[in-house]
């Protein structure tokens, strides 16, 4: 199966009829509004109040004529997903489910920080892959998520932690340091990481339209710098990424061999360890101010000896690197454990001592099960034949992709 195969859009239908403007270039918006009559000057009047204001009804758009405000709400939406179920974790970790225009749901996670805090974006109803500890893997590809449909995300997880402009100044009156009735609040949502269910690469278009939306200097104005795109090494798309949007790139590596990483992460037998890592040498923009994050779970008895860490500092040689050591994060049917705590460390020192940062990821969201390669899980341990189901989908999935 292709690259085109994958990055087909299958995009949900329109909204009772309506054209949704969340989602659109600058462009398209303008030519949409223009379409009805509508000046051109319009269209940036609009996109701010979308994404810098935070607007969920054209009602809410005062700069606007009420006419030309029925006018719109006639023929466009701007449409947010639904919230199926939110859950705060005791760490302050929130997971949204989202339940889309079709019905089809997916989650998103925000990870808050002491100065900011990163939301986990999801691109793929389901996955395309089939990596074995992450529980994302046994879902079916369902359809990619369009570029309203990641945008939204955002939004709708901006609109729960009341990050719009007027929320702001409500928190602060005086929009003065240390007045009003708290001290000006920090943003909570500062960063965005695509790591959330599926594979970004897969559905590049989508997700590549979206960031750029994102990252406009008008509207939500999240740069690029603060944005990490996570792959599980679709080696033909990461250069195009770097190019096009010089976002921060993060690998899901988890192995330093083709044999273990053919196992745990199906897709190197199509794109192995030498052409991934040569991608990571090549993607621009790469430097020492803007390393490149290798993802790295650790899996009891799998790929956490002092000699796996000796070779992972050997594979990376030369690439401007930083290794985070992921504690495996349990879900219910998993065949792996993660490694005992003082092997992680060691791993760790071993990776450290030879110049590489390797920070080990504190679990976050445990408990909601929101943390890394837990999304969309059930909380409940399956049995035997639920997992030999699982077993039976990831199979059909790796037959499918000729894997």
């Amino acid at each position: 199966m292709g690259i085109e195969t994958h990055t087909i859009a299958q995009s949900a239908p329109q909204i009772d009829g309506k054209r949704n403007l969340i989602g659109l270039t600058l462009g398209e918006l303008t030519a949409a509004l223009e379409d009805r009559g509508m000046e051109k000057f319009r269209a940036k009047q609009v996109w701010s109040w979308i994404y810098h204001h935070g607007a969920r009804d054209f009602a809410a758009m005062s700069t606007l004529a009420k006419p030309i405000r029925d006018m719109m709400d006639e023929h466009f939406t701007i449409h947010r997903p639904t919230v199926t179920s939110h859950q705060k974790s005791a760490d302050g970790t929130q997971k949204w489910l989202f339940k889309m225009a079709d019905g089809q749901e997916v989650e998103t996670v925000h990870i808050p920080e002491e100065d900011r805090g990163a939301l986990c974006v999801s691109s793929q109803v389901g996955c395309t892959l089939t990596c074995r500890f992450c529980h994302t893997g046994t879902q079916r590809l369902v359809r990619n998520l369009d570029a309203a449909e990641i945008v939204s995300q955002v939004l709708a997880a901006r609109d729960s932690l009341n990050e719009w402009p007027q929320a702001q100044k409500t928190k602060n009156p005086t929009g003065k340091p240390g007045q009003g009735d708290n001290n000006p609040p920090t943003r909570q949502l500062t960063n965005i990481v695509m790591m959330g269910m599926g594979e970004p690469l897969y559905n590049y278009e989508n997700v590549s339209k979206a960031l750029r939306i994102v990252m406009n200097s008008d509207g939500v104005a999240i740069g690029k710098r603060r944005i990490t795109l996570s792959t599980s090494g679709v080696v033909p798309l990461i250069g195009r990424c770097g190019a096009e949007l010089d976002v921060n790139l993060a690998i899901s590596l988890h192995a330093v061999t083709d044999e273990l990483r053919d196992q745990i992460v199906p897709l190197n037998r199509k794109y192995p360890i030498k052409e991934l890592l040569q991608a990571c040498r090549d993607y621009p923009g790469a430097s020492n101010s803007r390393r490149i994050t290798f993802e790295y779970v650790m899996l009891k008895g799998v790929n956490d000896s002092a000699s796996d860490a000796r070779q992972l500092v050997r594979l990376l040689r030369g690439i401007p690197a930083k290794i985070n050591l992921i504690p495996f994060n349990a879900w219910p049917g998993s065949a792996f454990e993660c490694s005992d705590w003082d092997v992680i460390q060691k791993f760790g020192e071993i990776v450290n001592m030879e110049g590489y940062a390797s920070p080990i990821r504190q679990p976050r969201g445990r408990d909601i099960m929101a943390a890394c390669g837990q999304l969309k899980s059930a909380s409940l341990k399956l049995s035997a034949a639920e997992r030999a189901e699982i077993d039976k989908l990831i199979a059909e999935k790796d037959a499918a992709q000729g894997l």
